[in-house]
């Protein structure tokens, strides 16, 4: 909450009006030199609603790329927006609306700041407001304002909810602002319309979760009403993946501001919260993506692609999200919230129906996965914290000891520990990192709707990996399944790295699998258990492999687990040799 985090799910979609180049043509044809940004805030100042509405929505196209993210800051772009929001115009606001989110995401924090020190949020606060008054349930909506108008005010607090977001996940100063505003009742609003408008709900949903991590000025606010709200829809029924993921969003909110709750109900609380992230894990997301896939391909309007929206879906394919996993404290949101090196797929509409449920269920899973690690925080070292250790002239031995007592369990209370192993959530975060299955990857490949899948899957899979190895610090040897479930599990997370003829390249899946390896020969080291993960052969190749890495957790992943091979031979006999090659990478992935 407010601060630098990347991996949020980009959820809001939008529709642009007529494709940019136009405006480039048009200028040609005048003989006009000026850019077009220059051109297109020009034209928000027309008399016209339909080229105020044009100029909003092809600069939302424009911003997805972050090359010309500067020129239209350059040109007070911001300023020029802001007062959009309150046009009266229901679609000059809409695309507003969605121009300045877009902004905001493809941006990243610097323009979020940016945004935020510009005063974006006074206009888009008395936007929530008017908006929400007008969609509110209890307010008696005049006839003409019925039916597709009242729907069209829903999609500008739809994008208007999606902004405040991430504003809110980037500056602090936007948190505070949603404090003093109270802005806490439109969102308890929008999730009161979960039955009506469920894609509503879940971006309200998406920025409740965010503004309650460790807001302790927000919780006098959770009134009773509100907390009312929030346990109606941890306790609804609706099947769909879309009620999943907004039940899966409620409940990393409620597991926020669980101090809020009465202690007579705390106990039931938190099992209802584990309950939920249990049954989103339990779906067999391969399974279900392969009917949704077969279900698509029998509906001819959605079941063959038009040249032009393939050359759209592989451009957005082409550039990946960068997201991190922290010092293993994962953000909640799910998914790339803030875009970065391009990836706008998270912001476009979805094909089909059927690609709506199969991201849904992603972005559930994914979110069930980080509440589940941020509430198995153990609250790792920083990397300047293992350099000491690794960087120190002292033995392979200390330097293992050194890492057992920062690697010391956390305490989680009675009905915490007792629920996670209740709803067999190891179990179920096992099962999720040998996901996605070769299948399931192949079937999306043959659709370009589809194939942004493929990121979510393996962004899941490194979730669950992560989530692993936060649960070594929390779990006690049998609640983990004893020292042969121990030595089976790492026998498989070996498997993951090395099933190939080449180790994996991607920064993401690597760091995630060396910190559940580290946590995991750690655990087993302090349990005096022989240490069978890898072969001494294995263990030197993911270290060449560590030392030419620029991701410094890696880096300090592969030291970690070098010391604690070091200090595990170190107790065996004819270990001489393995240990001076120990010696001699250390140093080398230090630098």
């Amino acid at each position: 909450m407010g601060k630098k985090k990347t991996n949020k799910f980009a959820r809001p979609q939008f529709s642009p009006i007529g494709p940019p180049n136009n405006i480039k043509e048009e200028e040609e044809e005048a003989g006009e030199v000026c850019s077009p940004a220059r051109d297109l805030l020009e034209k928000l100042q027309s008399v016209s609603p339909d080229v105020r509405e044009f100029a909003c929505a092809s600069i939302s196209k424009l911003v997805q790329e972050q090359k010309v993210i500067p020129s239209f800051l350059q040109k007070d772009a911001v300023r020029c927006l802001g007062p959009m929001l309150l046009d009266p115009s229901v679609g000059v606001r809409e695309t507003a609306a969605g121009a300045l989110r877009n902004l905001s995401a493809c941006g990243g924090y610097d323009v979020c700041d940016e945004m935020v020190k510009q005063d974006v949020l006074t206009p888009l606060t008395a936007l929530l407001r008017e908006c929400c008054t007008e969609v509110d349930a209890n307010v008696v909506i005049p006839q003409k304002q019925k039916g597709a108008d009242k729907t069209h005010v829903e999609g500008i607090v739809n994008e208007a909810m999606n902004l405040l977001w991430n504003l809110c996940e980037s500056s602090s100063t936007a948190v505070s602002v949603f404090n003093k505003e109270g802005l806490l009742d439109v969102c308890i609003q929008c999730l009161r319309r979960f039955n009506i408008n469920v894609e509503l709900a879940i971006s309200a949903a998406y920025c409740l979760q965010t503004i309650t991590e460790d807001n302790a000025e927000l919780l006098p606010s959770l009134i009773p009403s509100a907390l009312q709200v929030l346990e109606m829809l941890l306790l609804s029924s609706e099947d769909t993946t879309e009620h999943l993921l907004l039940r899966t969003l409620v409940a990393g909110t409620v597991w926020n501001v669980k101090s809020v709750v009465p202690a007579s109900s705390q106990a039931d609380t938190i099992n209802a919260v584990i309950r939920i992230l249990s049954e989103t894990l339990e779906r067999n997301a391969n399974q279900i993506i392969l009917k949704l896939r077969e279900d698509a391909c029998a509906t001819p309007e959605v079941g063959i692609e038009t040249e032009m929206e393939e050359e759209m879906i592989d451009g957005d394919e082409a550039v990946a999200s960068n997201l991190e996993n922290g010092a293993q404290k994962a953000p909640h949101k799910g998914n790339a919230r803030i875009v970065k090196n391009d990836d706008i797929s998270d912001l476009l509409p979805a094909r089909s129906e059927e690609l709506r449920h199969a991201t849904a269920l992603l972005a559930a899973q994914q979110t069930a996965l980080e509440i589940i690690v941020n509430m198995c925080c153990s609250e790792d070292p920083s990397d300047d914290e293992w350099e000491e250790i690794s960087s120190s002239d002292e033995s392979d031995n200390s330097m293992a000891e050194g890492a057992g007592t920062l690697f010391s369990p956390l305490c989680l209370s009675a009905e915490v520990l007792s629920a996670l192993v209740n709803y067999l959530i190891p179990k179920k975060v096992l099962e999720k990192t040998e996901f996605p299955d070769n299948a399931t990857v192949d079937e999306c490949m043959k659709s370009p709707p589809w194939r942004h899948l493929i990121a979510k899957m393996k962004r899941i899979q490194c979730r669950a990996l992560t989530c692993l190895h936060n649960l070594f610090s929390v779990l006690d040897m049998e609640e983990l399944g004893g020292p042969a479930a121990l030595q089976v599990l790492s026998q498989h997370l070996t498997m993951l790295v090395f099933s190939q003829s080449e180790l994996p390249k991607d920064s993401e899946f690597l760091e995630a699998v060396t910190s559940a390896i580290r946590s995991l020969l750690q655990r087993m080291a302090s349990q005096n258990l022989p240490q069978q993960c890898m072969t001494a052969e294995q263990l030197m190749i993911l270290c060449e492999a560590g030392a030419q890495c620029e991701n410094i957790s890696i880096r300090v992943n592969v030291v970690a687990m070098m010391g604690i091979s070091g200090s595990a031979l170190a107790k065996g006999d004819n270990t001489a040799e393995a240990l001076k090659v120990s010696e001699k990478y250390t140093p080398i992935i230090c630098l």
